[in-house]
Order: structure tokens, then C-alpha cells, then sequence
């Protein structure tokens, strides 16, 4: 009778826990919209705020997939592309600009009516964009060996104001808003970070990452003077002191990672990769950092986007082996 009682008091306590666990863990799913009419890979996203509307490049089915993030459905589609990398939503101009890797185009877009305005031609590879909204400039990294670099455009006017020379072609880059620096992820020539001062307009410091290789996504934690890098030989996030270039962690992480988000509100970093996972990062001082959990997801979903104001990331999901595309919706939890 008391083995009975003992075994039943452990498999109540086993519950309790698997359910604290799941109350308390760092992304919760909240909503999948399925997709089904997009093939292919999916690249990078960007977010209208006050118009509640995801933008998502589908770079294997050669569109721009328009979400209303209060109905949680797709409600429109620009066709006609060539392998949509970066997407950038300009508020203030109400222009989306769409940066295509197969003819090194960016591509502007009425907010409203999704009509195409301009069309800026780079040399080739147009791939990630963002946006610094106190001068109100679009970057686009594009180009390989020899001539490559990152546009600045208008972002009313779509004008290119300025380029910016690098050494070959650059991944994700970050723009600092205290400051005039960009921190940019340059895999191919040789697994560096190169520092932009963009008031010079040049390259003023090359940053090695010990050995590592492949760093393709990265993000800032500005306040702490943090760098984060995720590389994918071997799958790994380094974390780097943002004034000198030293790495001060180094933390195992999911394979394959195209995209890496620091959440300043909870203090800490999200890496989604093909290799099916959502790796989170917590931050237990600016000199440590750990991983937390592991969220399971798919293969291919490589691409995430962090919606800190609305508390969400957004995963993409490839269709491959028998499974539509979809698009997940998860809420972080303290």
C-alpha cells in the first residue's frame, strides 16, 4: 500500500513539473497559418506595426507574402520576383523594399496598393536589407569578390545616395542606433566581422572569429556592448564584446542557423535553423551565457523574425517532405 502511495505522490509531481515546464517555457505556439501555394524556401521577414501586417519573402516561389497579423491569415501576394531575399518596411514612407537575389535588384513597393515604384539595380546578389529610421536610409547588402558592398537608398525617393565597398559578399548585417558603426557577417572572405564606420563610408576594423566558420546570422545587444554571432561550422553562437571584437562566450546551437534575435525584454538571444530547432540563449551576466531550451520545430525552418512589441517570433516553414508550407506564430514568455 505505501509503494502505491509513493508511486502515485511521484507521478503527480512528474505532471506538475512537465506542466510547469511547459507554462515556463521561452516561446509558446500560439497559431500555424498554413500556406500551402508557397514552394520553395523562405527568406526573411519585416513587420508594418501600426498596420498589424508581416511581410515574407518567398524566395523559391518568387513572391512577397503580405500577413495580417490580426486575423492571422495571408491576404495578398507580389508576384513576379527573382528570388526575394531581405525585406524592408519604411513606415514613414509607406514603401516596401524587396532586395532579389537572382538579378541583384531592389525593388519598392507602394505600401497600399503593393504597386511596383522603382526598381534599383545593384552588381549582383541583393540580399539582406534594413532600415535606420533617424536618417530615414534603406541598406542593401549585395555583391560578390571584387564587387560588393552596401547601397544606401532613400527611403521616400528610393534614390541610392551611397555605397559602401566590402570584401565580398555580405550576410546579416546590424546598424548601430548610438552610433555610426555597422557590424557586418562576411563568411566568404574568410569568416569575419567587419566593422563600417558609415559616416567615412569604409570598412574600419576586420574582426576574426577564432576559427569558427560560416557566420551567417547575427544581432546586437547595444546597451551591453554585445555581438551575436551564429555560425554554422561548427553550429555555434559566439558572443562578442561589440567595442573590441573579443569573444567572451561561445554557446552550442542548433545547425544550420539563418537567423538570430536578441530579446532585450527577457534577456535573451533566439537561433532558428534547418536543423529543425529553435535554440534559445539565456543571458546570466554579459560575460556568460547558456542554453536554455531547444524548441522543437521542422527541417527547413531556417528563418524567424522577432516582433519585440508585439511579445512574438514568427517562424517560416519550408514545404518539404510532404508538408505544406506554413507559417508559426510564438509568443516569448518571461
Amino acid at each position: 500500500m505505501l509503494k502505491k502511495i509513493h508511486l502515485l505522490i511521484c507521478a503527480i509531481a512528474f505532471v506538475a513539473l512537465a506542466s510547469n515546464s511547459q507554462q515556463t517555457a521561452p516561446l509558446r505556439l500560439l497559431h500555424t497559418i498554413p500556406i500551402p501555394e508557397v514552394k520553395g524556401r523562405i527568406d526573411h521577414f519585416d513587420v508594418d506595426l501600426a498596420g498589424r501586417r508581416l511581410f515574407m519573402s518567398a524566395l523559391g516561389n518568387n513572391t512577397l507574402e503580405v500577413f495580417d497579423l490580426r486575423a492571422n491569415k495571408l491576404v495578398h501576394s507580389i508576384r513576379g520576383l527573382h528570388e526575394p531575399q531581405g525585406v524592408t518596411y519604411a513606415p514613414e514612407s509607406n514603401r516596401i523594399f524587396v532586395a532579389n537575389g537572382a538579378d541583384g535588384t531592389c525593388r519598392i513597393f507602394d505600401g497600399s496598393t503593393y504597386q511596383l515604384l522603382k526598381t534599383v539595380h545593384f552588381s549582383t546578389d541583393a540580399d539582406d536589407t534594413r532600415y535606420d529610421p533617424a536618417t530615414r536610409h534603406v541598406f542593401v547588402g549585395y555583391g560578390d569578390q571584387g564587387n560588393a558592398g552596401l547601397g544606401i537608398l532613400d527611403a521616400t525617393t528610393g534614390n541610392l545616395l551611397q555605397t559602401i565597398k566590402l570584401p565580398d559578399h555580405p550576410e546579416s548585417f546590424q546598424l548601430e542606433k548610438s552610433g555610426p558603426r555597422i557590424f557586418v557577417n562576411i563568411p566568404s572572405a574568410g569568416n569575419i566581422v567587419e566593422v563600417v564606420d558609415r559616416t567615412q563610408g569604409k570598412v574600419v576594423a576586420t574582426w576574426k572569429l577564432g576559427g569558427a566558420q560560416d557566420n551567417f546570422p547575427m544581432d546586437l545587444d547595444e546597451p551591453d556592448h554585445r555581438l551575436f554571432v551564429a555560425c554554422r561550422t561548427p553550429p555555434e553562437v559566439l558572443v562578442l564584446d561589440s567595442d573590441s571584437g573579443k569573444i567572451v562566450a561561445s554557446i552550442p546551437s542548433v545547425s544550420h542557423a539563418d537567423d538570430l534575435w536578441y530579446d532585450a525584454a527577457h534577456k535573451r538571444a533566439y537561433v532558428s535553423g534547418g536543423g529543425g530547432l529553435i535554440t534559445v540563449i539565456g543571458q546570466d551576466d554579459v560575460n556568460h551565457y547558456r542554453r536554455i531550451a531547444q524548441i522543437k520545430t521542422l527541417p527547413g525552418a531556417r528563418t524567424s523574425f522577432l516582433v519585440p512589441h508585439l511579445e512574438r517570433l514568427y517562424l517560416g516553414i519550408w514545404g518539404l517532405e510532404g508538408h505544406s508550407a506554413e507559417l508559426r506564430v510564438y509568443e516569448t514568455q518571461p
